[in-house]
């Protein structure tokens, strides 16, 4: 019979068993870590929810119904930031339409008050006196249909600028605009539609025939682009001074 010893047996049993586990001490032993996680995490949860671990359920539903009305105090103030922005933004389109709309309305006069130089397509009407001087009638008749027809703006020999408070006189040479005295060969440059502006001037009767019945040549050159620089001075408005009383 061989010696055998009982702890020495057990000793051994027991280092087998922990180096090579049955199926069922596996399936404890993962129980038991699964047991462990749980029991952890539960503990850590607790830890963080314990804010309100200690209300009623009559706190906890009042702690909900302030969240709420906080909420909905916070979405009417972001509509309504929201709407103040539209407002502005509308009130800021709305004044740089107008500003733009004042902008172009204030171009548009001083251009027909031969204030500021123009440059445009046009015609350029060239008056060469043959056996006769150009009577102003005739000029002023040329300026009409002109109008009539879209001119924008006129000059005659690049020195003066026609607008409709112009005066156009006889006078001794020549004939005055605005009292500066203006002698042939006589020049008149005018921006708008070049076809249209030539046809006011070339109908049976018109100006042109009017020109050469008088005893002038008469050239229309159409152009694409022409430089109107003549400007008319902007006369200052004179207010009267009080008077003093001794």
């Amino acid at each position: 019979m061989p010696d055998t010893d009982p702890v020495q047996s057990g000793r051994q049993r027991l280092t087998n068993a922990l180096r090579t586990p049955s199926r069922a001490q596996a399936i404890v032993g993962v129980l038991l870590a699964v047991v462990g996680f749980a029991a952890v995490t539960q503990v850590r949860a607790n830890e963080v929810d314990s804010t309100y671990a200690g209300y009623r359920e009559q706190d906890l539903i009042d702690v909900l119904n302030g969240l709420a009305g906080t909420t909905q105090r916070a979405q009417a103030e972001i509509s309504r930031l929201e709407s103040t922005r539209q407002d502005l933004q509308s009130s800021t389109d709305s004044r740089q339409a107008a500003l733009a709309q004042a902008q172009a309305r204030s171009d548009t006069l001083s251009i027909l008050a031969g204030l500021v130089p123009v440059t445009g397509p046009g015609i350029r009407i060239t008056i060469k006196e043959v056996t006769s001087q150009v009577r102003t009638d005739d000029v002023l008749d040329t300026i009409e249909e002109l109008r009539a027809a879209g001119a924008e703006s006129m000059q005659i020999n690049g020195q003066v600028r026609i607008v409709a408070q112009s005066s156009i006189q006889d006078a001794a040479g020549g004939f005055s605009v605005d009292g500066t005295l203006l002698e042939a060969p006589y020049v008149i440059d005018v921006i708008g539609d070049p076809h249209t502006l030539a046809g006011a001037l070339s109908f049976p009767d018109g100006p042109t025939q009017k020109f050469k019945d008088g005893g002038a040549e008469v050239q229309v050159n159409e152009l694409t682009s022409l430089d109107i620089e003549a400007v008319r001075q902007q006369v200052q408005p004179q207010y009267a001074q009080p008077s003093t009383s001794q």
